[in-house]
């Protein structure tokens, strides 16, 4: 089983295991930058809000399957019913908002990924499609989104303290 990477994404995140953890919670920018043999496959995508993106966790260990979640582990989960990174297929899902097309590259907003990560594929969010209104969340309470939200929103800060002005 061969995957083609078909872009990489460009952000201001560069260490792994750090917020944001999940992209709905991010308020990071980024670039989504597409291989010009793919270019292409852009067509209509302007068209959509939102994007899935497909990518490689390129940086993960992938030595466990049992992880404890990254703000309040305090009971590990089988890998298979968590979203950590360290999985032994390192395949990650993100949500991000479309904000510009302009060639090869995709402005988006909802950015989790570290900068350089391999994207495998990109397809369009269509909540039709795409939601579960009646899904259950099984172990992930309100607390624990609750602490990712906060994480996520500190982590934010700390960066734009931390960074030149943009």
């Amino acid at each position: 089983m061969d995957f083609t990477p078909v872009a990489i994404a460009r952000s201001h995140l560069s260490t792994a295991g750090t917020p944001p953890f999940q992209s709905v919670f991010s308020q990071e920018e980024g670039e989504i930058e597409i291989f010009p043999e793919f270019q292409e496959g852009l067509k209509s995508i302007e068209g959509f809000s939102h994007l899935i993106i497909i990518s490689c966790f390129d940086r993960a260990t992938r030595k466990a399957l049992t992880e404890q979640p990254l703000t309040d582990g305090e009971a590990s989960h089988g890998i298979f019913a968590c979203r950590h990174f360290n999985r032994p297929n390192p395949i990650g899902i993100s949500y991000m908002a479309l904000t510009k097309v302009t060639g090869c590259t995709l402005s988006v907003k909802g950015m989790d990924l570290l900068d350089g990560t391999p994207v495998l594929d990109i397809k369009p969010y269509v909540p039709a499609f795409d939601s579960i209104p009646e899904a259950r969340s099984g172990w992930v309470s309100e607390v624990h989104i609750g602490r990712i939200r906060e994480t996520s929103a500190r982590a934010r800060q700390e960066m734009c303290k931390n960074q030149p002005h943009r």
